[in-house]
């Protein structure tokens, strides 16, 4: 009945959804109407950081449902959660960092960075990669780095301009016109693809000559996910806006945008109001945002994201020797990409974890990998079912 109502009442992302009818979710599992568990290897692409229902981001919530939950537009009204929130992931980026404006998705945070630095260097031209994940937003859809899925929405911003990543023949085209470049660190929806050390370094040596703003992209890739507090941190570049959601909330929506406080002022003035929200750090969002943060650092969840991304990288070698194949894995920490080399076999893969008991994905711009992303704070012995369980698909595929 309710599947039936699922997909009469619901509009849909694809023709073909998973239809997993969810009952509960607790740490690592999911259980579906039946009770049946399924380890959760998606994390709702890179959501559940910290696991389903943690019990100190649960308590965070309740007590801020017994306080108060929405009492003005972002911005106006002095809260308390926002204010923590803000002063912990300011903590977390560095001195550069001192102001956060907190909105509901990472689509959000990034049109909101979009203005903000044509506002600051009174240029126009924004630049993106290709294979590039920023939102679907009209704005944010413009910098996309794949026309499959911005062609039947055209048109989208103009002068807005895609390079290749990790092509330094590229960073000729970034001159005085350009406002801004948009980059991920890890690019995500490409396959967990991280950026090379050098051409990294060499863009952000050519934003800072030409007056360019940097804005690297950690929807997927921060808050521990890659082995540091946010990936980019692990290249030594300082980039002038950090662009955050997915994780931050630990399940529950809300995105953030970061960056000098001259910077950021540049929204409040000359107009007045030039950027708004209405739900943008939702108080009760918010107070869930920092239990997550504060779960990470104190349960050394950043430590633990290498360690099981070591973990998965030893199983796939010894299973890639055993074989006699070579198997490739991407990616960095919990954001791992393993190579089936098609689309027909992913997609078969995933129908078999499924059938298991085991939750993975595909990526948007490479069918042809397998999303292996959990929580990180997984237990070791999950991560190795969910790795024995793995093989078993993949053997069988």
């Amino acid at each position: 009945m309710l599947r039936d109502m699922f997909r009469l009442r619901l509009a849909k992302t694809s023709p073909y959804p998973m239809e997993l009818e969810v009952s509960r979710a607790s740490g690592s599992r999911i259980y579906d109407h039946l009770d049946r568990p399924y380890l959760d290897f998606i994390s709702g692409i890179a959501v559940s950081i910290v696991g389903h229902r943690h019990p100190r981001v649960l308590e965070a919530v309740r007590d801020q449902l017994d306080r108060y939950w929405h009492t003005m537009v972002y911005g106006e009204h002095i809260q308390a959660p926002q204010v923590r929130l803000a002063s912990l992931l300011a903590g977390f980026l560095g001195p550069s960092f001192e102001q956060v404006y907190l909105v509901n998705s990472g689509a959000e945070a990034i049109e909101g960075a979009m203005k903000l630095v044509k506002k600051v260097t009174g240029r126009r031209r924004l630049v993106s990669f290709r294979k590039a994940y920023h939102g679907g937003t009209h704005g944010a859809l413009s910098l996309l780095g794949d026309e499959t899925y911005k062609g039947p929405f055209r048109p989208l911003l103009p002068e807005t301009f895609l390079l290749d990543y990790n092509d330094p023949q590229g960073l000729e085209f970034l001159d005085e016109r350009v406002a801004g470049v948009f980059v991920e660190s890890v690019q995500a929806e490409a396959g967990a693809v991280p950026a090379d050390a050098v051409w990294f370094r060499a863009l952000a040596q050519r934003c800072k000559e030409q007056g360019i703003a940097l804005v690297v992209d950690e929807v997927q890739t921060g808050l521990g996910r890659c082995g540091t507090w946010f990936a980019y941190q692990a290249y030594g570049v300082e980039p002038d806006v950090v662009v955050m959601a997915k994780g931050l909330g630990g399940g529950l929506p809300i995105g953030a945008f970061a960056a000098s406080a001259a910077w950021m002022q540049h929204l409040a003035t000359n107009p007045m109001l030039g950027h708004l929200t209405t739900f943008g750090g939702n108080p009760v969002c918010a107070a869930g945002a920092s239990a997550v943060l504060e779960v990470i650092r104190d349960e050394n969840l950043i430590t633990k994201s290498l360690q099981s991304g070591e973990i998965i990288r030893e199983r796939v070698a010894f299973w890639s020797k055993q074989a006699g194949s070579a198997l490739e894995l991407s990616g960095k920490g919990l954001l791992l990409a393993l190579n089936m080399g098609s689309g027909a076999k992913v997609q078969a893969m995933m129908q078999k974890c499924w059938s298991s008991g085991l939750l993975v994905d595909w990526f948007l711009f490479n069918e042809g990998c397998i999303r292996l992303a959990p929580p990180l704070n997984i237990a070791e012995e999950d991560l190795h079912l969910a790795m024995d369980l793995l093989h078993k698909a993949w053997k069988e595929t």
